[in-house]
């Protein structure tokens, strides 16, 4: 049974501020950088991210990604499939998948040097 696309913005409408809200959760940006890390872009399931938190607050952080377009959200009633929006995002800010790629893992920030 084909899933019903959940819609985020257009490519042309993705916006900055609302892209890097979503980016500063860092369980988003462990889902992002596991679906950047994959160039096949492949559709993945909601329970294929390794994320310790509930299945409701999964649910929040996908529409969170969802709704800055970043990721495409496909309902198929009783589960939901991610995939990353690679072009569009590439087109409206190009290396910023890059960037995420770069962040060391666990999605922490670098120790500061003194």
């Amino acid at each position: 049974m084909p899933g019903k696309n959940l819609v985020g913005p257009a490519a042309d409408a993705l916006d900055l501020g609302a892209v890097f809200r979503a980016l500063a959760d860092e369980n988003r940006r462990s889902v992002m950088t596991q679906l950047a890390a994959d160039r096949s872009d492949n559709e993945r399931g909601c329970n294929s991210f390794d994320l310790p938190i509930s299945k409701q607050t999964q649910t929040h952080h996908f529409r969170v990604l969802r709704e800055a377009g970043l990721v495409d959200e496909i309902d198929y009633g009783n589960r939901k499939g991610i995939r990353l929006r690679r072009a569009d995002i590439e087109k409206r800010f190009p290396g910023l998948l890059d960037l995420l790629g770069a962040e060391p893992p666990g999605g922490g920030a670098p120790p500061m040097r003194s």
